[in-house]
């Protein structure tokens, strides 16, 4: 094991470092730059690299004789090229962060293979592409971050293939062998550090802040594809991981419908759908959210009254509207719109669709029905005998009165002329 983190050291790293027999390598929080030598390529028996917040760059040495990597944490660097094809081989890989780079470049389908990854951050880079679907063969995924990237098309469907954010939490307490403290791990031969080397580095975007996680993150399951070009629905497939904390889909060009089913993801605490192309109304399950502390649904285009709830009416107490500014259909508290009829706005809405009519449609419709009036009263005094003497001893009435009228008025004006 060497470990020289946190010690502000500025330089390269060797590249006739020898040590075939080295199982952990720390050099994390210095002032490291240069390129990774392939010096590296000889640690054949390493489990654990840590190369983070430094400043190296360039790319990966293509190091096909490491596959014994458990654990390659890379971020905060400027490294290039593509997602190393050498980790390919190393199918016992559990945590893989290259975030916070410059990697480009799609993201390949042999990802897949690494059947028992626990951690996937690749945020912050230049990938591109759609996110392939071999993704869903992760069961043991419980943290996938790609936001800040350029991925584009729909997202992966049969989520629900990551088992992991599925299971009840009870049942995989202990499936979490020794990735964050080496110190009982028969992973790693054995071997005794006294130091946890997941340290409080992890910082995860959730309920609207950048939170830093350290060993608690065992117990956090996070799916995070913000900022990216990703399009089409969001799959309801997605509403099955029961287990899931926090979802973060902002930012994107995701459009249709909230999953109704939304309200079924009961461990949910952080929501955002934000900036995205969404429509429709709000499903009323997310008031079964019960663990929820965020949500964010700003600048979509959603309509219909916004569901209330006794974990929903408490979110955002500051100004709870934020939750929903952007989308002109929605109305209900919080927002200032009364969804009932005396809503100025859903007059001014009347108006203009009165507005859009052809004025020759209207012309049409008034002399149709003067025409159709005319002919029923026709119709009712043709056959009907009653009715008729009824109208015409009427019709003979008005004329008398407007008559004697008439002649009254004249004998009136001729005496007034004289």
């Amino acid at each position: 094991m060497l470990d020289i983190s946190n010690n502000n050291i500025s330089a390269t790293i060797p590249s006739n470092v020898e040590a075939s027999q080295l199982i952990v390598l720390s050099m994390h929080s210095n002032q490291i730059g240069g390129y990774i030598p392939e010096s590296i390529c000889k640690m054949e028996q390493l489990m654990y690299l840590d190369l983070s917040n430094n400043i190296l760059e360039g790319e990966i040495p293509q190091c096909s004789g490491i596959n014994e990597m458990q654990v390659l944490i890379l971020s905060n660097n400027s490294l290039s090229g593509t997602i190393p094809a050498f980790l390919q081989n190393n199918t016992g890989l559990k945590f893989l962060d290259l975030s916070w780079n410059k990697f480009s470049g799609r993201l390949p389908t042999w990802i897949g293979e690494l059947e028992i990854l626990r951690f996937l951050l690749l945020s912050h880079n230049a990938l591109s592409g759609i996110i392939p679907v071999e993704i869903t063969n992760l069961g043991d995924l419980q943290f996938l971050d790609l936001s800040g990237n350029n991925f584009s098309g729909a997202i992966p469907w049969h989520l629900s293939n990551l088992t992991f954010m599925v299971k009840l939490q009870e049942e995989i307490m202990d499936m979490f062998d020794g990735i964050l403290d080496f110190k009982s791990s028969t992973d790693l031969k054995g071997l005794t550090t006294g130091a946890g080397y997941l340290r409080q580095i992890l910082s995860v975007i959730t309920k609207g802040q950048q939170l830093i996680y350290g060993r608690t993150i065992a117990y956090f399951r996070n799916i995070d594809l913000s900022c990216n070009s990703l399009s089409g629905e969001i799959p309801t497939d997605i509403t099955l991981l029961a287990e899931l904390m926090n979802l973060n889909l902002s930012s994107n060009q995701l459009s249709g419908k909230i999953p109704n089913m939304i309200g079924d993801m009961h461990s949910l605490e952080s929501l955002d759908l934000s900036k995205n192309k969404l429509s429709g109304e709000i499903p009323s399950g997310l008031s079964n959210l019960t663990s929820l502390s965020y949500l964010n649904l700003s600048f979509n285009s959603l309509s219909g009254s916004i569901p209330s709830g006794p974990q929903l009416d408490t979110l955002n107490l500051d100004n709870p509207s934020l939750m929903y500014i952007g989308n002109n259909g929605l109305c209900g508290p919080p927002v200032h719109k009364n969804c009932s009829g005396n809503d100025p706005s859903i007059h001014g809405d009347l108006e203009s669709s009165k507005e859009e009519f052809d004025p020759l449609t209207i012309y049409f419709g008034l002399v149709l029905g003067f025409v159709v009036g005319l002919w029923m009263v026709f119709c009712a005094l043709l056959f009907k005998k009653r009715w008729r003497i009824a109208y015409f001893r009427l019709f003979d009435e008005a004329y008398n009165r407007v008559y004697v009228f008439v002649v009254v008025k004249w004998v009136k004006l001729r005496k007034e002329n004289r």
